[in-house]
């Protein structure tokens, strides 16, 4: 290894769960490092301690902190106990030797596996060990997605883990549980179906986000079932909701996306339906120029969208019913534009409170550099409160977030309301079907009755 004229790392890292194990905790591991120290007559060095931090990725305070010195030539070497103590995973490991290691001319030792870098040997040992120590976690983990699915298969619940929002998950008996949230999952499917969108809902419920409520909603195991591997299987569990109401949120979420995903170059495709069964409405060429429109229920080649074989809804001219529309849309529009008021996003709250966060995320991190040096247990009240507090800063910058998401939603609608219908024959097919589906919620049309629904 040579000699030292740059300092050595001592890095050490413990998890959670086995601070206080036998030869793993932060004490036994200092212990052992300094001895090697001594044995190489080493003088400057200095200790790198994750405490509580797992091996499976190198997303760690101190880890990050001794990469960045190394790759500003400050470090030499890296000592550890033991190999897993640096990562416990193969990509990890090798990209720690290949990319950050070697080329910084940096040596790594590994005293339990007796590895030295610097020697032809450990590098090819080392390269070895990681694949083999991979090789034998692949094995355990596919055991137990065996176990997992026999457990599965008896409608039993798969693990304490990402337990759905309305249930707790009982140990004991191995089944999910409902708890006070699973009437809130009741209310937010009956609120989609009565129209409101998922950031509305996102912002009436104590969830993460708006994709948290698309979750709920696409989550079969509120039926009492068990998605596993591509399998739907019959859990234990009691269902929070029924089938049809489940299915009609499924048929109303395929709606919506249809809606929203504009692919046709029809102006009004997805928005049209008919008045007298309810089936949705179509777009169909007559003659060489002309276009219809026609209920879906009128085509039997694509059954599945037919609800009543003997609709008589008649057929109306394409270009009338976009003229009707587009003129009711801005005599509509001219009504809202005199009230609307653009909603001030105040972005300098985010800041301030993200600035609040940071800095309390930056102090915990001292904190834990600090109890694990000292192992002072007034340390860890200090950290506890700051944890709290950092908790209260991350739901207000949260909901400060979705506050701006709404109101950038609303002014959104806002501008291209106001400017409608003067921007209106200078719009692309997509920006005008984009407008369309802001302001329009769905066309009904029942024989010569057009009824147009509004967003608002």
């Amino acid at each position: 290894m040579g000699a030292f004229s740059k300092k050595v790392a001592l890095y050490i890292r413990v998890s959670t769960d086995a601070q206080f194990e036998e030869g793993y905790s932060v004490d036994a591991q200092k212990e052992k490092l300094e001895q090697y120290c001594k044995l190489k007559d080493i003088k400057n060095f200095e200790f790198f301690i994750d405490g509580g931090w797992s091996g499976s990725n190198i997303d760690r305070p101190e880890m990050k902190r001794m990469i960045e010195e190394i790759t500003e030539g400050k470090i030499c070497a890296v000592v550890v106990y033991k190999l897993d103590r640096l990562s416990r995973s193969q990509k990890d490991t090798i990209f720690l030797l290949e990319d950050v290691f070697n080329p910084n001319k940096c040596d790594f030792i590994s005293l339990n596996e007796n590895f030295d870098t610097t020697t032809p040997y450990g590098k090819a040992m080392i390269g070895i060990l990681s694949v083999f120590a991979q090789l034998e976690r692949e094995n355990i983990r596919d055991r137990t997605r065996m176990g997992m699915y026999e457990r599965v298969k008896a409608g039993l619940w798969m693990g304490g883990g990402r337990v759905p929002f309305g249930y707790d998950y009982d140990k004991n008996k191995d089944i999910l549980i409902p708890n006070k949230h699973a009437e809130d999952v009741r209310q937010i499917y009956d609120l989609y179906l009565q129209g409101y969108s998922t950031t509305q809902l996102a912002n009436m419920f104590d969830v993460a986000n708006d994709k948290h409520i698309t979750n709920i909603l696409d989550r079969i195991t509120y039926l009492g079932k068990i998605q596993f591997r591509g399998e739907i299987i019959e859990g234990q569990h009691e269902a929070i909701i029924d089938e049809e109401t489940w299915n009609r949120v499924q048929i109303e979420r395929q709606k919506r996306s249809t809606k929203n995903a504009i692919t046709s170059s029809y102006l009004l495709t997805g928005l049209i339906y008919c008045g007298k069964c309810g089936a949705r409405m179509r777009y169909q060429r007559w003659g060489k120029k002309g276009l219809k429109i026609y209920c879906y229920s009128q085509q039997t080649s694509k059954m599945n969208l037919v609800k009543d074989p003997d609709c008589d809804n008649m057929r109306i001219d394409a270009c009338d019913l976009e003229d009707i529309v587009i003129k009711s849309l801005f005599d509509f529009t001219k009504n809202i534009t005199s009230v609307g008021k653009t909603i001030d996003i105040k972005s300098s709250a985010i800041s301030v409170l993200q600035q609040k966060y940071d800095t309390i995320a930056a102090k915990i991190k001292r904190l834990y550099n600090l109890y694990a040096k000292s192992e002072d247990e007034l340390l860890l009240e200090t950290i506890e409160e700051n944890k709290d507090e950092l908790i209260k800063i991350s739901k207000a910058l949260e909901n400060e977030k979705k506050t701006s998401n709404v109101a950038l939603e609303i002014n959104e609608k806002h501008e291209i309301i106001k400017n409608l219908k003067n921007a209106w024959e200078s719009m692309s097919m997509m920006e005008k079907q984009h407008a369309l589906r802001l302001c329009i919620d769905r066309i009904e049309i029942a024989d010569n009755v057009i009824d147009i629904k509004y967003n608002f």
